[in-house]
């Protein structure tokens, strides 16, 4: 098998991570200009279930998967990788086929009385068999990781992100006529297909690379087996904790925004349309920049773990202001074009400006989401993983409260839902600050934060000031208008040192492996 060092399996990622956000932008500008405003809202109010039965499927798994596979592939024990395999598989397969059966049973009471919107009764249908798919997925997933080789998964990614193009446009295409609930239908069931060929290929890897039999472990003693389920419980239950608060979340969200905005005075397809703009135009950009945070944190963990076990306590603060650096790097120039163009890129991309006033407002508030990432990697390698679930477990009661008190007040509206996620976003990052704060004693530099605020500064000014010039609103004055920030931003980065021409060298040397 091949195997790769970790920065390298890293970098691999950083690459599938970018195609496959390319790749997803582009899907969802086809499904935008194929379903409208409403398609797309009935679409993404039919997500939050389906992630939430997803996290519930894996509980963990695939951190655990990775985790013990790794352990025993230091000392080759191929009978404890088997053992492995054998109750991870037995464990998500189980429990995807219980919770498909309870999502079937459940879907017409959370379509007609909490999200309050039948439409989404048949895109919920269709989607039910993806949670078996992402769980058998998901174990084999863990496997490759164990075993540093992150060629199947990355692949994996593009495969499921390319023929989900080609599938939305042909299934949305032949049921539009049917009705619009039809057609959201056909893009959910696009996302299914192409999660299936995905495992496809992944099973395929795995046999190729796997040459011994998971079901010989069927001999095991009884013993063997329980110490095995126990372990993997051990590390799966915990991390299932934190994104079981993401997807509960997520899965209430659209819940409380269709009755809060009832309340408020919206219409059912108002607030349908109103959400969509938000989580299917909006959220999409501000979210782009995480795909190279989370690559960051990935890298960031294993450093900070091996300082922490040598009490190297000034390389861990060093490191992490280091992650938040590149943190910032990769999402400062976004949030600057997001704030001057807004209208222009929303316009290009989906052919309207639906959500330009949100894109504008929010894109500031994004960079603290960007930093979230290294500093909960940050918490998780010091093993304070408890304290960063308990962070992001008041975030989100916070978030989900404020969404109420603001949605159902009609001076509000869609502006409280808004600023719920906006909250919710600023109160995580300021607890896991505080957090580090407390248990490392690390504070942010002031110096490096009046460097960023001075590199934000002029390139905004730069930007504002080329939109007065470039003033057609073409996609060949919008590119200009990038092109030339890109090119000021990055000046700006190596002159006020918040990226130093070593920077990934000298991260390189400190992560060997």
């Amino acid at each position: 098998m091949s195997k790769q060092t970790f920065i390298k399996g890293a970098i691999i990622l950083i690459i599938a991570g970018m195609i496959s956000r390319l790749l997803g932008f582009v899907n969802r500008i086809v499904m935008a200009r194929l379903l409208g405003e409403d398609g797309i809202g009935i679409y993404m109010l039919s997500l939050p279930a389906l992630f939430l039965m997803i996290t519930l499927s894996q509980i963990g798994i695939p951190v655990a998967v990775s985790k013990l596979v790794a352990e025993a592939n230091v000392v080759n024990d191929q009978k404890r990788i088997r053992l492995i395999l054998l109750i991870s598989f037995s464990i998500t397969i189980c429990l995807s086929i219980l919770l498909s059966a309870l999502f079937v049973v459940a879907v017409p009471f959370v379509t007609t009385y909490l999200i309050t919107d039948s439409r989404t009764f048949i895109p919920m249908l269709v989607m039910t068999p993806i949670i078996l798919i992402i769980a058998i997925s998901s174990v084999i997933r863990g496997y490759f990781q164990g075993m540093q080789n992150m060629v199947p998964q990355a692949t994996s990614q593009v495969i499921e992100q390319v023929f989900r193009i080609l599938l939305v446009v042909i299934f949305v295409k032949q049921l539009l006529p049917y009705g619009i609930e039809w057609a959201a239908a056909g893009a959910m069931f696009s996302v299914v297909l192409g999660e299936l060929l995905s495992l496809c290929y992944m099973l395929l890897c795995f046999k190729k690379y796997k040459h011994i039999s998971i079901f010989t472990s069927l001999r095991k003693p009884i013993q063997k087996c329980k110490e095995t389920f126990v372990n993997i419980l051990q590390i799966a239950l915990p991390t299932a904790g934190t994104r079981m608060i993401g997807s509960t979340t997520y899965f209430l969200e659209p819940i409380l925004v269709s009755q809060s905005l009832l309340i408020a005075g919206y219409t059912i397809a108002e607030s349908t349309k109103l959400y969509g703009q938000l989580t299917g135009y909006v959220l999409p950009l501000l979210l782009l920049p995480t795909f190279i945070t989370h690559s960051i944190s990935v890298a960031l963990i294993p450093s900070i773990s091996e300082s922490n076990s040598l009490n190297h306590q000034e390389t861990i603060r060093f490191r992490l202001t280091q992650a938040l650096r590149i943190s910032f790097a990769s999402g400062g120039l976004a949030t600057i074009v997001f704030m001057l163009l807004a209208a222009s890129i929303l316009e290009v991309m989906y052919g309207s400006q639906s959500g330009a006033t949100f894109l504008t407002f929010m894109a500031p508030f994004f960079l603290l989401l960007y930093f979230q990432a290294p500093l909960q990697a940050t918490l998780q390698a010091l093993n304070f993983a408890k304290q960063a679930m308990v962070n992001s477990l008041v975030g989100a009661l916070v978030k989900l409260a404020t969404l109420w008190i603001l949605a159902t007040n009609p001076s509000f509206g869609m502006d409280g839902v808004m600023l719920s996620l906006l909250i919710g976003i600023i109160t995580v990052t300021l607890l896991h600050f505080i957090s580090l704060y407390k248990l490392i004693h690390y504070t942010f530099p002031l110096m490096l934060f009046v460097r960023m605020l001075l590199v934000l500064g002029i390139t905004y000014t730069t930007g504002f000031n080329l939109k007065i010039f470039f003033t057609d609103g073409s996609i060949l004055s919008i590119i200009s208008i990038i092109l030339i920030l890109s090119i000021v931003y990055l000046f700006l980065l190596f002159c006020f040192k918040l990226i130093q021409k070593d920077e990934f060298r000298h991260f390189r040397l400190s992560n060997k492996g």
